[in-house]
This record gives structure tokens, sequence and C-alpha cells, in this order.
């Protein structure tokens, strides 16, 4: 898996991420859209993941929890566009009850086909400022590390 991150320190409101993973698109679009393999790599390193719930339809929702330490940490959103395997556009916001540290923002994640690889680019919009997008953008790394470590061992949890 060939990783990379970008961020323009200059355009605080947009993280955008690119990976390229050793698997088609059809396959790592499928790992976005059954729980039951979301639960298993949709977390940053330390964490786990008990509870993924997810509508995936247009118009659906999805709530999780991530946990660390005994303590846990609460999101949801809602599918806006789903279009296999090329494209996922959704919302996403903490649910911690602090208004400025729960602000929802608009996430497209793109899959395409690259010499029998996918390119993987996520984009996560808007941000207040560049430490809020900077600390989105280390947890969705590790995210995204773990779904290349699932990829790379046949769904084995980390």
């Amino acid at each position: 898996m060939k990783k990379s991150k970008s961020a323009d320190d200059t355009d605080a409101s947009a993280l955008v991420i690119t990976r390229v993973f050793d698997a088609s698109p059809e396959m790592v679009f499928s790992l976005w859209s059954d729980p039951e393999y979301v639960k298993r790599w949709w977390h940053p390193r330390a964490f786990t993941t008990p509870v993924f719930e997810m509508d995936f339809r247009e118009g659906g929702a999805y709530r999780y929890c991530i946990r660390t330490n005994g303590t846990d940490s609460w999101a949801k959103g809602f599918y806006r566009e789903i279009t296999a395997p090329e494209r996922l556009v959704f919302t996403f916001r903490w649910d911690s009850g602090d208004a400025d540290h729960d602000a929802e923002t608009l996430i497209t994640v793109t899959f395409e086909s690259q010499d029998g690889k996918t390119l993987l680019t996520f984009r996560q919009e808007p941000f207040a400022s560049v430490d809020r997008r900077d600390g989105h953008a280390q947890g969705w790394c590790q995210v995204l590390d773990g779904l290349g470590d699932f990829l790379a061992t046949g769904g084995q949890t980390r």
C-alpha cells in the first residue's frame, strides 16, 4: 500500500488524503458498505470499534463508537451519495455534546482503478482551523492504515 497525505496549510477548510491499495475498487468499496467489515478497521490505533450501525443507502444513517482505555467516543452521519464502486459522500459529526467539537463536515471518498489497484482519495471539509483539520488527519490516516492492514491480512484485525 502506497501512502500519501496532503493538506494545504493555506486552506484550513479541507483535508485530503490519498492512498493506493492493492485491491480492486469493488473490493475496497465493499469494505465501506458492510458494518461487520467496517467494525474491524474503522478506528485509529489503540482504539476498537465495538459498535457500527449503518443503513447503507442514500439518505440512510450511520452511527458508531470508538473505544480506548474504557472511554467511548461516538460519531454519526448520513449517506448523501453512494455510487458503487466509484464514490461515497456522507456527513460526519462527533456526538460529544460540545457544539464546536461536533461541527458537521462532509466526507467524499473516491475509488479509482489504477493498474489493478485502487487509488482512494478521502476529502473532509470544512474545518474551522488548521488544528482541527490536522487532528482529523491524524485519526483518518490511522483509520486508512487499518483498512490497508485489513486488506493485506485478508480480513484479520489489528
